[in-house]
């Protein structure tokens, strides 16, 4: 009877660390946020502790919220459709269109160079590129496409858009690429034998099963995106905002009841997304019926 009890309590002995350092780390954390969310606002201390919706009140009643959301979702959209766009067309090529292995893993891993330095040292490098006297505008002048110095390349939502593409289409190539890699070859050469064009091997056949793919990297792009503030503040020159960067302003003029009721909506926003794609794709179901 005591090995029976013994085996039961072994997997719960075996979760327990990490239980642990989930509840420690993720767990106390939020609910410290949540609880500082109901605080009210002290203009000395920051925060003075209460019971009071008066952030989240102040926060759904303003329509700089709302200008601050739509405006953070945009960029998800944008940036979302880019690097699916790139990371589906940088994966097919790898998978199918390389015919050595080894080379097809070369390529792969030449993608994976930019990352050795820092987001930061990547995001900058844009700046003498786009910049009024940078060498896109040079070029362009050079080859008289435009008289004067395009303004609207460096410091607006273009620049955001081209840095955050630059920085996280990596994390749409990954697992679209992994998705793709076990795809078998089989499946599309009976495809073509029965008539089918590559358009609609493309559609029929190929996206279907690089669902899991998609949607892992569908969740990467959109959560860096939401999550971001630092490029946008950078890139943008400061004409465009979101809502982590409306997170920093209050942190940092000591409204931490303010701050932590923005950051619990941008977390539930984001776990709604998050929802939203596995709902579409159930990943755990993918992988198990890739393998």
């Amino acid at each position: 009877m005591s090995n029976g009890t013994g085996g039961k309590r072994q997997p719960f002995v075996r979760v327990a660390p990490l239980g642990l350092a989930l509840a420690i780390f993720f767990v106390v954390p939020l609910g410290v946020l949540v609880a500082v969310s109901f605080f009210e606002s002290d203009m000395i201390f920051g925060m003075r502790p209460a019971l009071t919706p008066e952030s989240y009140i102040e926060l759904f009643t303003t329509m700089n919220t709302l200008w601050l959301y739509l405006s953070t979702l945009k960029f998800a959209a944008i940036v979302w459709a880019v690097t699916l766009l790139i990371g589906f067309t940088i994966a097919y090529f790898l998978v199918f269109h390389v015919r050595s292995l080894l080379i097809a893993i070369g390529l792969f891993l030449l993608c994976t160079v930019p990352f050795w330095t820092s987001n930061i040292i990547r995001m900058i490098s844009w700046i003498p590129l786009l910049g009024k006297q940078g060498l896109v505008n040079q070029a362009l002048m050079g080859l008289g496409i435009v008289d004067d110095p395009v303004e609207w390349l460096l410091f607006s939502d273009f620049s955001v858009v081209v840095s955050y593409v630059h920085l996280f289409t990596l994390f749409m190539i990954v697992p679209i690429f992994n998705s793709m890699a076990r795809i078998d070859k089989a499946l599309i050469e009976a495809a073509r034998d029965a008539g089918a064009s590559s358009f609609r091997i493309m559609l029929e056949v190929i996206v279907p099963l690089s669902r899991s793919g998609i949607a892992l990297g569908s969740i990467f792009v959109i959560v860096l995106v939401m999550g971001d503030f630092f490029i946008i503040k950078v890139m943008s020159g400061g004409q465009s905002a979101s809502v982590v960067s409306a997170i920093f302003e209050d942190i940092n003029v000591l409204l931490y009841p303010s701050a932590s009721a923005s950051a619990v909506v941008l977390l539930i926003v984001v776990v709604m997304m998050v929802m939203g794609v596995l709902r579409v794709v159930n990943i755990r179901r993918e992988l198990a019926g890739s393998t």
